[in-house]
């Protein structure tokens, strides 16, 4: 599966408390309607936005690492298109993560061969002398 970050910005008006039932359906739509397995819900609150986004200049800002196979990302876009109390939001595909979590992968599976030929080398030894 693929890895993908998500980070959306939800209008400073909105409460509290609908921010954050927003940023835990965001998340409830990506387990149940795109299938994704959520990795990390990353809530920064409200800051200061680098330019004004219509009469707002700041935003209540939560970033949303998931692994999907890449169908129904469409979905999601069209999820946040609907509801006004988005911003902006911005998904894209973590490659560096993935080729980090292969190499941890590949390391891990290269470090018991190793362990196992050399115990198995030292009993030999232990054998012929």
């Amino acid at each position: 599966m693929r890895i993908y970050e998500t980070m959306f910005i939800v209008k400073p008006d909105v409460s509290e408390e609908d921010r954050n039932i927003l940023a835990e359906n965001v998340k409830k739509f990506l387990e149940e309607k795109i299938g994704a397995q959520v990795d990390n819900v990353d809530r920064w609150g409200v800051r200061k936005l680098a330019y004004k986004i219509g009469k707002y200049f700041e935003g209540d800002y939560t970033v949303v690492y998931f692994r999907c196979n890449g169908q129904g990302l469409e979905q999601l876009e069209n999820y946040f298109k609907v509801r006004p109390e988005f911003m902006r939001w911005q998904t894209f595909r973590r490659e560096d993560l993935e080729k980090k979590e292969r190499k941890a992968a590949r390391a891990k599976k290269e470090a018991p061969t190793e362990e196992t030929s050399t115990t198995e080398e030292t009993p030999t030894e232990e054998k012929v002398e």
